[in-house]
This record gives structure tokens, sequence and C-alpha cells, in this order.
């Protein structure tokens, strides 16, 4: 047997330091208090007075810079206080009359301000003491389920207990405590969640970077491809122009049809030769095609004598592999794993395979007491994944708190219905509560149901917008997603959604950016960026995507007489814009809002300048060499483009800084700049193909470029849009692009309502009625008469925000 591979799995079994500065601690003979932040509290009982400062599962850095804080102790009781908490103890074993923390006057937000120990974790939801974090499935999920609790409270606070965690060896491999006892850390930060969130980060280890193709569209079907037909299809979406950047094989890619002596053919790592000859050529074909590849694994059922490592993997784990025994799956062996990913990893990864797709349905039990494999296994290939200096990645289901730290998110099998669509925008927004931003859903539902083509619609139109925009579906002739498999106007929505997801990946990429840094979630409940507003726990649904987007996604079916959805929404103060309608609405409460088929609600605040790729059909993985800034007016407003070099440790942050300034008065209208720094970091595009489009923009007197004082022709898109193109264009010193004389559009409420009215199936009479109305009255007079008719629901709530969005 050949000396086995170290580089992911060696023998080394020291512990992982994690120790907090000596002077943040406070301890006694059998309790110790490590304040790590004025509202991060850490707090350790040991009756034998053993306690750990090695990382463990969850915690992997406890070295914060030391805090104020003040201290009294008498031989009963000690009181620990800093500027936003009060710790009390009398001394002795952890109890409700022992213990407590209280919330002082900094972070104070309501009348529940002190925790007792043992106090129950409230069950997740707004207005109960915990916000919520997310679930290890939704296989089989139709509606909402129950979430683990996050680390953010309505009230202020929230506990989590690392006791039962197990501890960390510097080669990353775990081992038991030494330390028995409680250890608990204590999240006291009021409703400032972003504090929250950082202090967890620095706790537990950053959000990573993905690899920037992970954020365009991957294709995935439960379904037995072969190399040819798979091809073919990756041809037939790039000829309709419906970009992809990931290539997910499903389980059909290794034998399944295996001698039933040996078991189920679930669990594979051998390919089907009949569907795919040449493994090699074929993975190299989806590379010419900028597709990275991904391959799906069922780990559970270990390697069995089919498998052509079979003889490698036993001989490895000295082993008889003329017994023809099943070698158990076991990631609580070190050997058993060096093997696995030696012999039924590495292989694949030589000839194409990006990544793995780690599906574990087996349960929590492992031969290491506490430990749940899938932990180990998420540890272990994310690890692995990042040997040879690759940017780490895998794929795989959530295994609880600190999961963040092994993107992407397998969220499960779904069931194809209006309920799991309503629940999937709530779940992955609040699953920011806990760090746990790249989750992956099978947009379109996996299995069961009907279908429906508005269903279908709405998914993608989510998906767009979602961490990760996977399409997948199970194992069934007539349930795919293919657009063409669609009604037409079906299929011209969802092409249009999922170019527009390409569209979207430098604002996206920008905001993972951000996430890794920052700790701000790309994706998040409303109230994160409002804590103290009451509506913005009141829109489940509706979430901030990247520094400058609202999303309130579509979840119910169109009323039939208007073919238009409701989506009630919550605007906070200040104008805004609807990006895919250029419609303008005022903030400052909650709205109705309605849309046909072809739309969801996605607004930007005036001022907001929104990078976006121009090409769409350009491989993602690499930093566009042509942006569209979009602008939307009436404001001033910043962006930062941030992109890297792809390295698994980028050596360089390159941002590209555009500023916008509005409304200085010049001879006709308002006169605005549009400012683009020098883009700063080594490697970052100094040259660049730059397309402003402008929205809600009637006219401009004139555009000039500088330096050079360069005049421009502008003209209107598709979309109606004015584009002021700048061409290629050298960023080395900067650019100002000035418009003068920028005319605003006026809304045109005549002709909104006729076109309202026009595909709305109500009585001729009663259209001709409200359009009478509209052309004649205004304001709150027009809303009145029109309240006066008997109109079907949801064509009197469309038309109430068509005159509101006029005013």
């Amino acid at each position: 047997m050949g000396a086995m591979a170290t580089s992911s799995v060696d023998r080394s079994d020291a512990l992982r330091p994690a120790a907090a500065h000596p002077a943040a601690v406070v301890q006694g003979e059998t309790y110790r208090f490590t304040v790590l932040t004025t509202r991060l509290l850490r707090m350790e009982y040991s009756a034998d007075g053993v306690f750990e400062d090695a990382a463990t599962q969850l915690v992997v850095n406890r070295s914060f810079p030391v805090p104020e804080f003040t201290v009294e102790e008498t031989d009963e009781a000690l009181d620990i206080r800093t500027e936003h908490l009060h710790l009390s103890y009398t001394k002795g074993p952890f109890s409700a009359s022992r213990l407590s923390v209280t919330m002082r006057g900094k972070v104070q937000d309501s009348h529940r301000t002190r925790w007792h120990h043992g106090d129950p974790q409230p069950e997740p939801g707004w207005r109960l003491n915990n916000l919520g974090g997310t679930a290890r499935t939704l296989d089989d999920v139709d509606g909402p389920i129950e979430l683990e609790p996050g680390i953010l409270s309505y009230n202020g606070y929230a506990t989590v207990d690392d006791s039962a965690s197990l501890l960390l060896t510097q080669d990353g491999w775990v081992r038991p405590r030494r330390a028995t006892g409680e250890d608990l850390y204590f999240f006291g930060h009021g409703r400032d969640y972003a504090a929250a969130l950082r202090d967890f980060f620095t706790l537990t280890g950053p959000s990573p970077l993905l690899p920037r193709w992970t954020l365009g569209n991957w294709w995935s079907r439960y379904y037995a491809y072969s190399d040819t037909e798979y091809l073919e299809l990756m041809d037939r979406f790039t000829e309709a122009g419906i970009p992809f950047s990931v290539a997910v094989l499903d389980m059909d890619w290794h034998l399944v049809d295996i001698d039933p002596s040996l078991g189920s053919g679930w669990t594979g790592y051998t390919w089907n030769t009949d569907l795919f000859p040449d493994p090699a050529a074929f993975l190299e074909r989806l590379h010419d095609r900028n597709l990275r590849v991904t391959l799906n694994v069922h780990p559970g059922d270990g390697v069995r004598s089919h498998e052509a490592a079979y003889a490698d993997v036993a001989q490895d784990l000295g082993l008889d592999p003329s017994t023809g025994h099943e070698i158990v799956f076991d990631i609580s062996s070190r050997a058993f794993v060096e093997s696995y990913l030696r012999r039924l990893h590495h292989p694949h990864e030589a000839i194409g395979v990006d990544f793995w797709w780690l599906d574990w349905q087996s349960g929590t039990a492992s031969r290491i007491p506490g430990l749940d494999p899938l932990w180990l296994l998420n540890h272990v290939h994310y690890r692995d994944s990042g040997r040879d200096g690759r940017r780490p990645l895998t794929f795989s289901r959530y295994a609880g708190l600190g999961s963040h730290r092994y993107p992407v998110g397998f969220s499960g099998d779904t069931v194809v219905s209006w309920e799991s669509l309503r629940f999937q925008p709530y779940f992955t927004a609040t699953a920011a509560n806990v760090g746990y931003f790249w989750w992956s859903h099978d947009i379109g539902g996996h299995l069961g149901g009907a279908k429906d083509d508005e269903l279908a619609t709405r998914w993608y139109q989510l998906g767009a917008f979602s961490p990760i925009n996977r399409l997948h579906s199970t194992r069934h002739a007539f349930n795919s997603k293919e657009p063409w498999r669609f009604g037409q106007r079906a299929e011209q929505v969802m092409t249009r959604y999922l170019r527009l997801r390409h569209q979207l990946v430098p604002y996206l990429y920008s905001a993972m950016w951000e996430a890794h840094t920052d700790g701000t979630p790309p994706i998040r409940p409303m109230y994160h960026d409002h804590p103290q507003r009451h509506e913005a726990y009141e829109v489940p649904n509706q979430f901030a995507f990247g520094p400058d987007l609202l999303v309130a996604p579509v979840t119910e079916a169109t009323e039939p007489a208007t073919h238009l959805a409701r989506v009630d929404a919550w605007l906070p103060e200040g104008r805004w814009y609807d990006v895919l309608t250029g419609r303008r609405y005022s903030g400052g409460g909650k709205r109705a809002l309605y849309r046909p088929l072809d739309d969801i609600p996605v607004l930007a605040q005036a001022g907001t300048v929104l990078p976006l790729a121009s090409d769409v059909m350009a491989d993602p993985g690499h930093n566009p060499t042509a942006l569209d800034l979009m602008v939307f007016p009436g404001a001033d407003g910043v962006c930062t483009v941030i992109e890297d070099d792809g390295e698994a440790e980028p050596a360089d942050r390159h941002e590209t800084r555009v500023e916008l300034s509005w409304g200085g008065t010049g001879t006709s209208g308002l006169d605005a700049t549009l400012t683009v720094r020098p883009p700063t970091g080594t490697g970052a595009l100094r040259r660049r193909e730059l397309t402003v489009r402008l929205v809600g923009v009637e006219s401009v007197r004139a555009a000039r470029l500088d330096p050079g004082q360069r005049p421009l022709d502008l003209h209107r898109d598709e979309r109606g849009l004015l584009v002021v193109p700048l061409g290629p264009t050298d960023l080395s010193e900067g650019i100002v692009l000035h418009l003068e004389g920028v005319g605003l559009t006026t809304p045109d409420l005549a002709r909104e309502t006729f076109t309202l009215l026009d595909q709305a199936e109500i009585a001729y009479d009663a259209k001709s009625a409200v359009q009478e109305l509209v052309e004649r009255l205004e304001g709150s007079a027009l809303l009145a008469a029109l309240h006066s008719l008997d109109l079907p629901g949801h064509l009197y709530g469309a038309l109430v925000e068509l005159v509101s969005a006029a005013d």
C-alpha cells in the first residue's frame, strides 16, 4: 500500500487554541466569566475546576480586544458590569436564583430586560424573545416549519449553549471535551442586530467568500441524462439566450442498478459508462462552455464491492477485498476519511469535478458520542476542497449553528405548492439571524404538486433574488424546469429573470464581500436595517437584497378578473422606484402592490446606482469588462463594486466607487454628476465599457464626459430607459459624467389606467366608467369616486396604487 495523502487529514492531535485575553477573564475555583465585548459574555461552570480554552465546533476565536468592565466580588457573590450588561452571580452551581444578566440602559428596549439561567429559549417569532434562525432541511416540507432559535432577539438578548460541542484539533479533527459542566454565551445586543452578527462572526469565524461563478444560474434535475443529452441541453440554453454557470449531475452519473445483494444504488462513486463513456471528455466539454460541475453523492451506504475503487479503499484500511464485504461509511475514522477522499473524490476532481453535492440523509449518530456526522462531513469536505490553492466550496445540508463556515447550503426536497413558495422568502431571510447566508433551494419545488405555470414563474422570480439560484426537480417525465416546457408567457418571463440573475452578479458579489468582511447579510429581514420600526417585523416575506434593493416576492395566485397578484409591502421613508417597472413611490408606510405575471416588486431608493453585467452570456466567474450603471434619480448616492482575483485568498480587494450627486439647479431642470473613482487594488480592471441607464428620466438637455469634455449622444433602450453610452472608458484617473437639465418623467395616470383596464376581465361599461373618472378627477376625489364603484378588489387596489404613485 502506498503512502496516504495527508493534505486534508493528518495525525496531529494538538488542540487548536482559542483562548481569551487573560484581562477579560474573571475566574474562581468552579466558575469562569469572560467579558468578550460589552455585549457578549461567556459563562462557564465546572465542578472539577477544569475549563476549556480550545476551539470548538462552534467557537474558533475568543481573542477579542478587552472591553471596559468593572468587577465587584465578595466571598458569596460576584457582579460584572459593562456599558451594556450587568451580570449577577451568587457563587455555586449555575441556577435561575444564582445567575442572571440584566440589560442596562444602552441596550434596553423593552420591559423584558433580565435573563435568568435556565430560562427557556422562546419559540422563534417576532414580538417573542427570539427572531428565529434556520433549520436542517426542508425535505418533504409543504408550508411553514419550526425554526431553530437565532442569536437576534426583539427583546435584546439570546443565549447559546456550547457545552456539548466537541473540540477542534490543530489539523481540523475533533476530540471530546476535557471539561464537564456548562459553557454558555450571552448575546445582549438589544436591537443592534448588526453588532450582534459582527460579534458572532468574530467568535465563530467569518462568512466565507464563494467562487464568483456560484452566483450564476445552476441547472439541476434528477434525471438519467446521457453525456450527449446533457451537452445538447446546455447548447439549447445558450441558443435561447439563457445563461447558466453551474451544471449539476444528480445521482445517475454513477452506477445505480447494482446487484440487489449489495443493497441499493443510492450511494455510488463509479461512473455509469453507458451514459458517460468518457467522463473526462464530458467534463472538459462542460468546462469549455464555462460551466462548473458538481456531482451528487449520498455517502451513507459506504463503499460496496461493485465500486471501481473498492479494492484500493479496502487495502488502505487493512481489509481483504476478496471478501467483498461492505466498507461501512465511518466519518469518525481518520483512516476511513483519508481513503474516502483520496480514492473516491480526488480522482474525479482530477478529471474536472469542481465540487460535491453532499446529500446526507443518514441521521445524526456516529461512533464519536455527540458528533453529528453531517457536521464533520461538511467540515472535512470544505477543508479538503481548498487544497492546492482553490477557493473552498461544498454543497450540503445545515448541521447547526456555525455551519455558515461551510457554504453552500442545500435545503432539501420541497413540495411543489404555493405553500412551499410562500414560506421560502421568510425561511431564506431569517437564516441571516444565524449568519447562514448562502441557502440553495430547489427553485420551482422538487416533488409532488401539479404543473402550474404561474406558480413556477413566481418561483423563478424569487430565484433571481435568492442567495443561490438552482433550478431542480425530481425524477419525473413531466416535472422539469426548462422554460420552454411552460406556456409562452411563462417561458418569456422565466427567461428574462434567468438573464436578470446574471446581470445582478456584480451587485451580489459586492454584497458577498461585505458579508465576508463586515458580517452584513446579503439577504436579510427588513428589521435588520430598521430594528426600531414595528412595520419591519410585520412583512416576513419582504427582504433586503444587497445594500440597496428591497424585494417583495409574489407568493399568491393572481385574481382571475384582473390577472393581478397582491403583495403587502412596507417602504421606509424616502422616494422609491420599482426597478422593473420604473414606477415611483413615496415611502413611510405600508402599501398594497399589485403585479401581473411579468414582475414582482423590486424597489430601489432614489440615489441608488445599481451595477449590472452588460453581457448576460459572459462567464460570471470573471470580472465583467462591460458594466451597466442603472441610476435612480432624485437624491445623492454611492455604490461600490467589489471584485478580486478569484484566488482562494485574494491578493487584494478591488473597489470601484461610483458617486451620484443630484439636485444642483441649472438653466433648465436639475443637474447631476456621476463620478467613477479610479479603481483600487492590485490587478483591478482599469478599462471598462460603461453604459449609464437613467430610470424615470424624461429628458437630458446635455451630457458630457470628463476628462475631455466629450459630448455624448443619448437614446432609449427597449424598456424605455434613457441610455448614456460611455463606451470603452479608461478609469485610471476616474471619470465624471455631467448631466444638465434633467427632467424627470411625469406619471401618465390615464395611460397606465387604460393598460390596467384593458387586460381586466370585467364589463366594458365598468372599464369606461373607471377611465372617465381617472381622466376627470384627481387625488382624494378620484379615490372616493373609484371606491363607490363595485370593482373587483384587486382592480380597486391596483388603481389606488397607481393614483398614489402618481402623487
